[in-house]
């Protein structure tokens, strides 16, 4: 059977790609790991650089084979995580790669050709055509000319990924797309599609009228989106059981004066898509002069010891686990352990919820600035569907909950929804 369509979801933690054919029916690519298969490929890019004798090479990693090879690696290269948060900042035109200063689309381009050419293998096609998902609002954009750049950025990523046609549709869109397919009837349906870097929400009539007739433009009430949401979250874990027991807070001692210690390292360390500019050699002196004169040596050593082996992607990975327990209870015990480096707290739901309080507000002014916009009350939208890792969240599903009931809140392939929708909408288009 000829592939009809292929939509390709590039996030900022995990990514995907599907293929719709003609009778409506999807197949995600499965990626291969150490152990099974996964259809969500961690965006992340892991570099090391290869000596042979006299000279050396670069070598690079993406996605689950970037993950295996960093964990096997004795002497860690860079890991780089989180590169589309990048996209709408124009200062950051790229980092330096073991001495070469290489371009963010050109790191880009690396996991989403890789990405391609492992679709193509096991879909026996060449995948030259795709639609391609994009967030209402960019991370760190502020208006439309911010998003306008990021698109663009992204759009010559895949050009050099070797994509030679490709058409963007919003995020939320794609997951309306997948759930529609699951319909036997029209609705006016609310979509929340929460990312590692992005919150987006449409409002959308969806079903048969609408499916497979050409999309019009009527049939989108509205979108808005906030440049927040599972990263962000990430981050406050960070701050409050992280960054103080590396020194945050804390003083050093500069000739007769008392000063605490530089707080910019730590706002970098709650990002993960910061988290690796910061294995710089100037950086690395700055924090040895730092512990030189602390009056707490041993937890700046410690952050030492993270930042100089680059242990963003354990760290990643302990305040995800932590996350993740704490949408299933009321309490658990994060805990992050690398050499001699221990790290170990309890935090309950309460806490949590309260560090990121100022996101959820966030949140829910976006969803009511919706429905504001779009002249739709909550009791008018049939049904929620929520996708992405942080819908998740409990005190996340609330804010549906509490505007909608929770009846009506529908959920389902939370890391893979948004590129079956888009996989549909080229195959609707013929694109």
């Amino acid at each position: 059977m000829t592939p009809a369509g292929f939509g390709l979801d590039f996030g900022t933690t995990n990514s995907s790609i599907a293929v719709a054919y003609e009778g409506g029916r999807k197949q995600l690519v499965r990626f291969p790991t150490v152990s099974s298969f996964t259809e969500a490929y961690r965006s992340l890019l892991y570099l090391e650089r290869i000596r042979q004798g006299s000279r050396s090479t670069l070598k690079s990693w993406t996605g689950p084979q970037g993950v295996e090879q960093y964990l096997l690696a004795e002497e860690k290269g860079r890991l780089i995580q989180s590169l589309k948060s990048f996209l709408s900042s124009r200062g950051l035109r790229g980092t330096e790669i073991f001495g070469r200063q290489v371009a963010l689309e050109e790191l880009i381009a690396k996991i989403l050709r890789d990405i391609r050419a492992e679709a193509e293998h096991q879909l026996r096609v060449r995948l030259h055509t795709v639609v391609v998902g994009r967030p209402v609002r960019f991370v760190g954009a502020e208006n439309e000319s911010d998003d306008a750049f990021a698109v663009a950025r992204l759009e010559e990523a895949l050009s050099l990924a070797g994509f030679e046609k490709v058409r963007f549709e919003l995020e939320p869109v794609g997951a309306a797309c997948h759930y529609e397919s699951t319909l036997d009837h029209d609705e006016l349906i609310l979509i929340g599609d929460f990312g590692g870097g992005t919150s987006d929400f449409s409002l959308l009539r969806v079903g048969p009228s609408f499916r497979g007739k050409g999309r019009k433009p009527e049939a989108l009430l509205g979108n808005e989106g906030v440049g927040l949401a599972g990263d962000a979250f990430d981050a406050k874990i960070v701050r409050h059981l992280v960054s103080p027991a590396l020194g945050a807070g804390t003083m050093i001692r500069s000739m007769d004066k008392v000063l605490p210690v530089p707080n910019w390292v730590y706002f970098k360390l709650e990002r993960w898509h910061h988290l690796s500019l910061l294995r710089s050699s100037e950086t690395l002196n700055m924090l040895e002069n730092v512990r030189a004169q602390a009056l707490e040596p041993h937890r700046i050593a410690a952050l030492l010891s993270l930042v100089r082996h680059g242990l963003g992607y354990p760290l990643h990975q302990a305040v995800q686990k932590v996350k993740c327990r704490l949408s299933e209870a009321q309490e658990a015990t994060f805990r992050f352990q690398d050499g001699d480096l221990d790290l170990q707290a309890a935090v309950t739901r309460t806490q949590f919820e309260g560090w990121i309080a100022e996101e959820l507000r966030a949140i829910e002014q976006c969803v009511d600035r919706l429905l504001t916009k779009s002249g739709v009350h909550a009791r008018a939208v049939d049904n929620v569907f929520l996708t992405g890792g942080s819908s998740f969240v409990p005190a996340v599903r609330r804010i549906f909950e509490s505007r909608f009931g929770a009846g009506r809140i529908q959920t389902g392939d939370e890391f893979t929804s948004v590129a079956s929708g888009l996989a549909l909408r080229a195959l609707s288009e013929n694109f």
